[in-house]
């Protein structure tokens, strides 16, 4: 799953014409083999209620064994920069707010704040990435390229990533994020939908993003840029290493 097209078109690429595709919830699921593994890919589109209805429908149409979402974040915690990939641990709403009759963070009815990731998956997705950083990124992005976006040597991060259903992207809003939330590492739009279903239906699931920004007004001049000549590179390169290395 992947918010944005650019992230998923290099391995909709790879699986070429032979796929198959299912149009159900105006969304179109790719079903086919990647690197000898059956797999669906399918866009979600941005926010929370598409990435569940997404998940949803990969589970029960489609009964996927393990789930992976793969897309850009803003990064919140010091150190955070961007280039750098984080993978999820776990993630948290962090616009979900029923007080007084669940504690702040907390999903109703659930007794969870903290959505937990797969551990396994998270293992072989932490080495995935290392390995694209480390053998395969300057060979995909040229050095001026890097430094058009300030990527020097980007870092692999792991821990909690925080979502909902607004763009941060001033100060003031991410310093009252990570005042509430000061574990979180970066800020998304999708995870925790994702995570929170697949924990209803008792699916593995990993979360992986790619530092577009820090989530303070301080973004890439041409976002569009950066998804095309970046994150792009990033999602293809380190989600078809998974897919080799991972089996259920």
């Amino acid at each position: 799953m992947a918010a944005l097209h650019d992230e998923i078109a290099g391995l909709l690429a790879h699986m070429g014409p032979d796929a198959a595709c299912r149009r159900i919830g105006m969304r179109d699921y790719y079903v086919g083999e990647l690197y000898g593994q059956p797999c669906v890919v399918v866009l979600a589109r941005i926010g929370k209620v598409a990435a569940a209805a997404t998940a949803v429908t990969l589970i029960r149409d489609f009964d996927v064994r393990a789930l992976l979402f793969t897309g850009l974040a803003g990064g919140i915690a010091p150190g955070v920069r961007v280039g750098d990939v984080v993978i999820a641990d776990a993630l948290v709403h962090h616009d979900l707010d029923a007080r007084p009759l669940f504690p702040q963070y907390e999903v109703p009815l659930l007794a969870v704040s903290l959505l937990p990731t797969d551990a396994r998956m998270n293992g072989v997705l932490a080495q995935c990435a290392a390995d694209y950083l480390a053998l395969a990124l300057a060979r995909d992005v040229d050095a001026a390229t890097r430094d058009l976006f300030a990527i020097g040597a980007p870092m692999l991060h792991r821990g909690l990533v925080a979502s909902g259903d607004r763009f941060v992207g001033d100060a003031d809003t991410a310093a009252t994020v990570h005042a509430g939330l000061p574990d979180t590492l970066c800020v998304e739009m999708e995870g925790a939908a994702v995570a929170q279903v697949c924990h209803e239906y008792q699916v593995p699931c990993a979360v992986m993003r790619t530092i577009s920004d820090r989530a303070d007004a301080a973004a890439p001049v041409d976002f569009a840029a950066f998804l095309n000549h970046i994150a792009s590179h990033y999602s293809s390169g380190i989600v078809s290493r998974f897919i080799e290395a991972y089996t259920d």
